[in-house]
């Protein structure tokens, strides 16, 4: 006997009626979602927040497809090209740079045969040539000084005996000799004369020795013809301005002899100095190749600087007491400048011109001498062996000419 339940119904017909009203939901959310979902994804996209990548790349896209849920995904993964102008620089001139080790004899004695050898300090330099099975290296002067051996290293350890053929303590330049068998490249020259100020440039060389070879910094050119003031003989008195670049580049010890290169990866600048003051950040100084380049030319042709020479012993007038200037110079006391004559080496050009002990020199070619530097700077820079000089001098408080024929320094 069957029977009809009217609740039971009821409850069919409201199921039902929830049943349609939930699946029409669902059908209007899915519209609404893949709507929301065409919109998002361009501007996903252009954001970098999707996985995948809608562009594509023909020459660094690499392709891969996965099946998920029975849909097709396509992955791009992008390699991007991290050749610059800088890294160009770089490989262009890092292997031409190499390392500089001083060794020297120690003070005392290990056994009977002799003294021991150690290595007194570490530099860098620059490979600028090669030419009969030798190539040539620039570095500095106070990188090679006192040294009894010397050696090249190289990034992968290697080390190779070094001759040195001449060194400068004027320009802070040396030049080395070594068997161009393990030589890779050698720098090209740059013109230092063209640059300018905000110039991007790249400082190579060996910080701290061997443990930072081939370190690279990049700065700019900070300063064009700067003047810095170099004491050589340690006296405490000024001997000589070196004429330099500055650059903010990081130079550290060991940079010294390194290479200085533009963006175009060639050399123009040795590395030579920095201002190591505690208040003082991001000053590092460097010999324009420009300059550089006919005292190197010297150095690897003569052992030496063929420099124009007077045969004279120097000191500033402005270094010596009023009174002297007056009992011992005889000078007019509107005169405190110039640069006297303390010796006169004999048989020398300002010798053979009639110069004496305490003539003081105040002009040259017609240009005021001040000082020791002056006279040095018009000497080294503007003047060639065997070319003659017009001096004027002041002797006993009376003012003198004379010519000087220069020669080249036979005592070098």
């Amino acid at each position: 006997m069957g029977y009809y339940d009217d609740h039971s119904q009821n409850r069919f017909r409201e199921q039902k009626g929830n049943r349609g009203g939930v699946f029409l939901a669902s059908i209007v959310g899915a519209i609404i979602g893949a709507i929301l979902v065409f919109i998002a994804i361009p501007a996903l996209s252009s954001r970098g927040i999707l996985p995948y990548q809608i562009e594509t790349n023909e020459n660094n896209a690499v392709e891969s497809n996965t099946n998920n849920n029975n849909q097709n995904f396509t992955q791009k993964q992008i390699s991007y090209d991290v050749n610059t102008n800088t890294t160009k620089a770089v490989e262009k001139a890092a292997d031409a740079v190499v390392g500089i080790n001083n060794i020297q004899s120690s003070n005392f004695w290990t056994d009977e045969e002799g003294g021991s050898e150690e290595a007194a300090g570490t530099g860098s330099g620059v490979v600028y040539k090669k030419a009969g099975g030798k190539a040539y290296v620039v570095t500095n002067h106070h990188v090679v000084e006192g040294a009894t051996k010397l050696e090249v290293s190289f990034s992968d350890g290697t080390k190779i005996p070094a001759k040195l053929l001449g060194s400068d303590v004027w320009t802070d330049l040396a030049v080395l000799e070594v068997d161009a068998a393990k030589i890779k490249k050698v720098a090209e020259f740059g013109n230092s004369d063209s640059l300018k100020m905000g110039e991007p440039v790249i400082a190579i060389g060996n910080p701290l020795g061997a443990t930072f070879s081939g370190s690279v910094t990049q700065g700019i050119i900070s300063g064009l013809k700067r003047t810095i003031p170099v004491d050589i003989n340690q006296d405490g008195l000024i001997d000589w301005n070196a004429e330099v670049l500055q650059t903010d580049a990081a130079i550290n010890p060991g940079n010294s002899g390194g290479a200085l290169i533009n963006i175009a990866g060639q050399l123009i600048g040795i590395n030579s100095m920095k201002i190591a003051e505690n208040a003082v950040e991001g000053i590092g100084l460097s010999i324009p190749i420009n300059s550089a380049r006919p005292i190197i030319d010297d150095l690897e042709k003569f052992g030496t600087v063929k420099r124009p020479y007077m045969g004279v012993d120097l000191k500033s007038v402005s270094e010596i007491p009023a009174y002297y200037q007056e009992e011992a110079l005889k000078l007019p006391r509107d005169i405190n400048y110039g640069v006297a004559l303390r010796q006169v080496v004999p048989n020398s050009p300002a010798a053979q011109a009639g110069l004496q002990e305490l003539d003081v020199i105040v002009e040259m070619d017609g240009e005021k001498i001040n000082d020791v530097i002056d006279l040095r700077k018009h000497l080294y820079q503007k003047k060639k062996i065997g070319e003659q000089l017009k001096v004027k001098f002041y002797r006993d408080g009376k003012l003198k000419q004379t010519t000087i024929r220069l020669a080249a320094d036979t005592t070098q």
